[in-house]
């Protein structure tokens, strides 16, 4: 472990604590058909079998735990497509904080009534006449509500980041970590775990080639975006990493980012699904799909996080018939 002191690693390490009792110790998984495919050791840290099916339970708890009683009782609001606005709902019923969720109109069916089950207020927008932080930031000045939004948010950071923690805990040593980049909480967080617990792990980001704003913004310095992306894979529709906290953490921890295409992404949920009886999400399968297609090459043990596991059934039959 690194000797040098890291403010960030604190609070990744103090949110594991947090989470204690609260957020599944996902298992993580390994499969000598892909180890054989791909030419190395993969260990999956299985986040589809996290609360709400996905790592965002991690980053809502951390950040809803700690907010202070006035803040409670005002009430949190976010913008999600599906898997934060499940995780901040089911928070809120269990801390008793109301949330308010702004949805757009399109957002994956199961992932909504999830939502709505968790007991969650839902503002439906259409993405292609407004942007949901608008709307969001609208409601919260309006209301008085605390926004806490998917990604751009230290303690939403600080939470993801406990999903590597656990799987480095556990296997020891890698040589490469990969993950899935949609805003860059999941990656950025898991990235800070990953260069204290092993300074020599390199850590990759994945995005679709349809999606791949982080990838432009991580390889010129400069924030690039994208608008409402035509990608399978949901989760990483958002418009750019978060310009406060998450890009400048992905220029300072990660070491590359990769892309891979829409036909990679259903060929690793159909190998996840069929080989080892895994349900993923199509954003969730973006580091199987850089190893199987050869985006990301690796010798030597590699981790990959399976972000989640919220697909809908329309979806899965698409990607198994195709």
């Amino acid at each position: 472990m690194s000797q040098n002191a890291d403010p960030m690693f604190d609070r990744i390490q103090a949110a594991k604590k947090r989470l204690g009792g609260q957020a599944h110790v996902t298992p993580v998984m390994t499969s000598r058909t892909l180890d054989r495919r791909v030419g190395a050791t993969v260990y999956l840290k299985c986040e589809n079998y996290q609360r709400v099916g996905a790592f965002k339970f991690r980053g809502a708890y951390n950040a809803m735990a700690q907010l202070a009683e006035e803040d409670r009782k005002r009430g949190v609001i976010t913008h999600s497509s599906g898997n934060h606005a499940q995780a901040i709902a089911l928070v809120g019923r269990l801390l008793g904080i109301q949330t308010t969720i702004v949805m757009p109109n399109d957002a994956p069916a199961t992932k909504r009534a999830a939502t709505e089950a968790y007991g969650a207020t839902i503002i439906e927008y259409d993405p292609a006449e407004t942007t949901r932080e608008e709307i969001s930031r609208d409601l919260a000045k309006r209301h008085a509500y605390k926004l806490i939004p998917p990604y751009d948010h230290i303690d939403i950071v600080a939470g993801q980041g406990t999903a590597a923690l656990e799987l480095l805990e556990k296997v020891k040593s890698l040589e490469l970590l990969l993950l899935p980049c949609g805003g860059g909480g999941l990656l950025s967080g898991s990235a800070i775990a990953a260069k204290n617990m092993v300074p020599e792990c390199r850590v990759i980001g994945v995005e679709p080639e349809l999606a791949d704003d982080a990838t432009r913004s991580f390889q010129t310095g400069t924030l690039h975006s994208v608008k409402n992306p035509p990608t399978i894979a949901d989760g990483t529709r958002t418009p750019s990493l978060g310009e406060q906290v998450t890009f400048p953490l992905v220029l300072k921890y990660v070491d590359d980012m990769k892309t891979v295409t829409e036909e990679a992404i259903i060929e690793a949920v159909k190998f996840l699904f069929y080989r080892m009886k895994l349900v993923v999400e199509p954003s969730g399968a973006l580091g199987v799909a850089a190893l199987l297609s050869g985006s990301v090459t690796s010798q030597g043990r590699v981790g990959v996080i399976l972000s989640g596991g919220n697909i809908d059934g329309p979806t899965m039959k698409l990607i198994l018939d195709s």
